[in-house]
């Protein structure tokens, strides 16, 4: 878009910032709060300090405001991954935020195994993720990789897979009372782990 800067892209009406250019994503989430409207106020009130940040000619929006917005509606987000023919796949999905497992980064994190969206992710590894609440949205884009049984990580042991699996459940909302079947369904399913590493994150105004 004319007039922005190089590697920021956006619409009008849109807070976005490009994570390469940014020195941290900042902040934990705190206290979520389910079923409540997501406000500037509100956030400020959260963590402190203002929301939304200015930065040159864009405003930004955090990755803790996103899982704010995400605890509204039980961590639901859709999930964009691009075909062979750049076209979008999409699918809806409960994902949350946690620290990545290998570089103790904080990413977003869902557990699939679809067929399509696990192939268009080995071959183009983008992906975006957009948690709702009401009008209020905001979007994550970056670039994802996959932990599973049959995408083994550099640094990361398999039989911690279990564990991961349990981690972005929990970190998506999710709560179990027998752990022992969960992990035996997730093995019978070969479920993996994604993992987004935020390069662009973008909201709409918030009302």
């Amino acid at each position: 878009m004319a007039g922005q800067r190089p590697g920021v892209t956006g619409r009008a009406g849109s807070k976005i910032m490009d994570i390469r250019t940014s020195s941290q994503l900042g902040g934990q989430w705190g206290q979520l709060q389910p079923l409540r409207a997501v406000a500037a106020t509100d956030l400020r009130a959260r963590h402190g300090a203002p929301a939304w940040h200015r930065r040159g000619i864009v405003l930004t929006v955090k990755l803790a405001d996103v899982g704010l917005i995400g605890a509204q509606d039980h961590y639901l987000a859709v999930v964009a991954t691009p075909r062979a023919d750049g076209s979008a796949q999409a699918s809806v999905v409960n994902a949350g935020i946690l620290d990545h497992p290998v570089s103790g980064a904080q990413v977003v994190a869902f557990v699939t195994y679809g067929r399509a969206k696990l192939a268009n992710l080995r071959a183009r590894r983008q992906a975006t993720v957009v948690f709702r609440a009401g009008w209020q949205w905001a979007a994550v884009e970056g670039r994802a990789q996959i932990i599973g049984p049959d995408d083994p990580y550099p640094g990361f042991d398999p039989e911690a897979l279990p564990e991961l699996l349990r981690s972005v459940f929990r970190a998506a909302g999710g709560t179990h009372d027998d752990w022992a079947t969960f992990d035996r369904v997730m093995a019978e399913e070969r479920r993996s782990a994604v993992l987004v590493q935020p390069e662009r994150i973008y909201s709409n105004p918030s009302s």
